[in-house]
């Protein structure tokens, strides 16, 4: 058997018949992001609500930065409709038990008064619990508070093992199969970076900013104004994903390489031990009082701000890192997706098909390393998308020169297709075909995108933002509400906050070591002088 190098003949012999089974049982799980809201549509005042157990042991509702911006963890599953009702069963007993509050429907915050009514989320008086409250110390005085209450919704996805075994046979590789899946994802990595403005053009819903987010900042985007106080640009699609989002400035000289697992660990270990002058004048621990974990250019890992990340579940009290250098990658973790506002769940089932086949198109296709000038097109392209990605006539760089968005996005979903056509015979359906048709649409037609809907509603009814949001949340709070459970029972989330609450008491009443000894042993990372898998 010849060994194939393009996509067609990858899906050519995937397609076999003996072949094609390999391809079904996608993983998926999703984390997504919302803000609880008083009813004015205001930030929540109150702490994480006890019923819902403890933010720092449950298994499917915590926290993320703030106290108020809860975080819904589904479990890993193969199938997106038992994903969609594990995830809505999350936000059904959640919005239950929150007296009169709501959740907050879109990517960038509500009305904020100012950074001192962002409380930073308690996670009790163990040490583990204790470091990641200074963790999120530490990201408040680096960048602020406003920035860590965008909300989104995370992806992770991997293949089952069926396809690694078939792929390492097309492939004709000899290395141990751990390494070539760590290779594969990261070539998925490369290419998520080289089409990924397609998430936000697609899917990008943050058009609109509450003027209170900017709170006195200046800014040379050509703002206008609708309603009493949302800013907006015409074409934007997601301002979530611009330099007004969630994105860090300073890390953009870090030059974390996707070149192989092991360049990927050793840029990011670069930047856990690099020291950070502007941080360093912060002070780590001032007085009796710490104000972050310490001044390098990384707290920790997961300060590293990026639109895609190789994961791999640590062990108990194994730091993310070491994880994923001991046993490499196990699944990626997309993070460019806005929350949906038109769905009280903040993303819908033809978005995660669309997103299935995005993936696997970007793990089949070839993906060779990432030079620095393809770098820097692939950094502009997605910051026109997410600030004019509907503009008529929008150019994107590539290698070959300057081509339309609409252009250029018809390209690749003529490859797109025949991934669609390689799912679809997989699984004896037509979804990703149907999914994948529905997204074309938007190419030809910007009105179609969900940028595009939000900012015209709010236009026709010259409407706030946040009054949308505000409506938005009542509706979605009163579905949700007398909604009942379809996966689990309702003991299931009872149980579930009773013993993450006893978890946590368990974790307090363990702890031995003094916490200034227990941050200096969690923060010195282990040696892994081999990386065994990629």
């Amino acid at each position: 058997m010849s060994l194939p190098f393009s996509l067609s003949e990858i899906i050519e012999q995937l397609s076999a018949p003996e072949r094609v089974f390999a391809v079904r049982g996608i993983r998926r799980g999703i984390e997504r992001e919302s803000l609880r809201i008083t009813p004015e549509g205001r930030l929540s005042p109150l702490d994480h609500p006890r019923q819902l157990g403890a933010a720092l042991t449950h298994a499917n509702i915590t926290t993320d930065y703030s106290e108020t911006l809860m975080e819904f963890i589904t479990p890993v599953s193969d199938s997106l409709d038992i994903l969609l009702a594990q995830l809505g069963d999350i936000h059904r007993f959640s919005q239950q038990n929150l007296g009169e509050e709501r959740l907050w429907p879109l990517s960038m915050p509500c009305f904020i008064g100012g950074e001192e009514t962002i409380r930073l989320a308690q996670y009790g008086n163990s040490n583990i619990g204790r470091l990641k409250t200074l963790y999120r110390q530490g990201l408040h005085h680096r960048y602020g508070s406003m920035m860590q209450v965008i909300a989104g919704v995370h992806f992770n996805f991997s293949m089952p093992d069926s396809f690694w075994n078939e792929w390492q046979q097309l492939k004709q590789q000899e290395c141990c199969q751990c390494k070539l899946i760590s290779n594969s994802y990261m070539g998925l990595i490369r290419n998520v970076y080289r089409f990924g403005w397609l998430i936000p053009y697609l899917f990008g819903a943050s058009p609109t900013i509450c003027s209170s987010f900017l709170q006195g900042r200046e800014t040379s985007l050509p703002f206008e104004r609708v309603g009493k106080g949302t800013l907006y640009l015409p074409y934007a699609t997601s301002l979530r994903l611009s330099d007004l989002g969630y994105t860090n400035k300073s890390q953009a000289s870090l030059n974390i390489s996707h070149s192989s697992l092991h360049e990927y660990l050793t840029s990011v270990r670069r930047a856990l031990a690099t020291k950070e002058s502007s941080f360093a004048d912060l002070g780590v621990k001032v007085g009796d009082d710490y104000r972050q974990l310490n001044d390098h250019v990384l707290q920790l890992e997961n300060e590293l701000y990026a639109p895609i990340r190789p994961k791999r579940t640590p062990r108990s009290n194994e730091r993310a890192l070491v994880a994923l250098e001991r046993r490499g990658i196990d699944y990626i973790e997309l993070r460019t997706l806005d929350i949906n506002p038109f769905t009280p769940l903040g993303v819908e089932i033809q978005q995660l098909r669309f997103l299935d086949l995005f993936l696997v198109w970007c793990l089949l296709r070839p993906s060779p390393v990432l030079e620095a000038a393809e770098i820097e097109r692939n950094r502009h392209n997605m910051s026109r998308v997410a600030l004019e990605g509907r503009r008529p006539g929008l150019l994107l760089q590539t290698a070959q020169g300057e081509l339309s968005l609409p252009e250029w996005g018809g390209q690749l979903f003529d490859e797109l297709q025949m991934v669609a056509q390689l799912l679809d015979r997989a699984y004896g359906r037509v979804h990703y075909q149907l999914a994948l048709q529905a997204q074309r649409e938007k190419l030809a037609d910007p009105e179609k995108t969900l940028s595009a809907q939000l900012l015209t509603h709010l236009l026709h009814h010259n409407l706030d933002g946040a009054e949308f949001g505000r409506q938005q949340a009542e509706r979605f709070r009163k579905e949700l509400q007398n909604a009942p459970l379809q996966y689990w029972e309702a003991n299931y989330f009872t149980d579930e906050a009773e013993a993450s609450l006893l978890k946590q008491s368990e974790l307090e009443a363990d702890d031995h070591l003094p916490f200034a000894e227990f941050l200096q042993q969690y923060l010195r990372l282990p040696v892994v002088s081999d990386t065994p898998c990629g």
